[in-house]
């Protein structure tokens, strides 16, 4: 089973010609609203993935708390863990241009009520071996209180550390195994400008002394992944995106179900990266992740 605690958002999502520079005003041809946040959207993909997932976070007392949760429910996500706040529905402003890259801004709202009790409550329903899955995208001392209580039980701990935040290093240093885009990772391992090569020596490194699996997502080049002493690398589908809103969670929410599931990890990764591209194709978030006959069915062809 997967245990996801994170963020739940309404996701306001703009269409523009192309992303506005500072102080610029562009026009938009769509706007949308869909359920989001890096929680709900990790909790999403890991559920269409075939897994049995656990939401736990918040949601506020405004009238975003009944659509935040629309697609969890229709997707028989747990959601007992899911608390009320007094205080508004966490939301995410979403630009998007016409290459498919985008711009965000998070309001936290009701993920910042997210405590270290509530994470305690959530990880005590678990089971060793069970799965825990954390953003950063709800206050740290629930991620920490976590962690903790995870490690305590025997449970794998997933970190995925975006948005970075200066708590995100500390935190991930706790997990089993941690999930960056190349940006996240250099800050995390205190790096820049790495390129590949010198990446994945840092990737090894922290293997090696940390004993974590450390995976950095590469955009349409793939993936690639520190596990066991050695150098794992996956790569997605050969897409036009449309939109990118939602792709590495759905990654995340992907590779968490594969490894609960048992699968081997070299195709577990693949089929997340998979998954990945698929939630390119379509607008939103939680709108574009896939389902697993269609990430499998790529999966096979491939």
């Amino acid at each position: 089973m997967i245990t996801v605690l994170g963020s739940i958002n309404m996701d306001l999502i703009a269409t523009v010609t192309r992303l506005p520079k500072p102080g610029e005003t562009v026009t938009g041809d769509h706007f949308v609203t869909a359920p989001g946040g890096k929680g709900a959207n990790q909790a999403l993909a890991a559920r269409r993935a075939g897994a049995t997932v656990s939401m736990a976070g918040a949601c506020g007392e405004d009238e975003f708390a009944v659509p935040a949760l629309t697609y969890l429910r229709f997707d028989s996500v747990n959601l007992d863990r899911v608390k009320s706040a007094s205080t508004a529905t966490g939301v995410a402003l979403i630009f998007v241009g016409a290459d498919g890259e985008n711009v965000i801004a998070i309001v936290a709202g009701a993920n910042g009520t997210v405590s270290a009790e509530d994470a305690r409550a959530a990880v005590a329903g678990m089971k060793r071996g069970d799965t825990l899955m954390l953003q950063m995208e709800v206050p740290a001392a629930a991620i920490e209180a976590a962690l903790a209580a995870a490690r305590d039980k025997g449970i794998t701990s997933i970190v995925n550390i975006a948005p970075i935040t200066p708590d995100a290093k500390r935190l991930a240093e706790m997990a089993d195994i941690v999930i960056a885009n190349e940006t996240e990772f250099e800050l995390f391992c205190g790096s820049s400008g790495l390129d590949a090569g010198t990446r994945e020596v840092q990737m090894l490194k922290i293997n090696r002394e940390r004993k974590q699996t450390v995976i950095v997502t590469l955009g349409a080049d793939g993936v690639v992944a520190a596990r066991n002493g050695a150098v794992h690398r996956a790569k997605g589908l050969e897409i036009e995106p449309v939109d990118t809103v939602g792709a590495g969670d759905t990654f995340c929410g992907y590779l968490a179900a594969g490894l609960d599931q048992g699968l081997k990890f070299d195709v577990a990764l693949r089929r997340a990266a998979i998954a990945g591209s698929l939630a390119c194709l379509k607008a939103g978030a939680q709108p574009s992740i896939p389902l697993q006959a269609d990430v499998d069915h790529h999966l096979k062809a491939s």
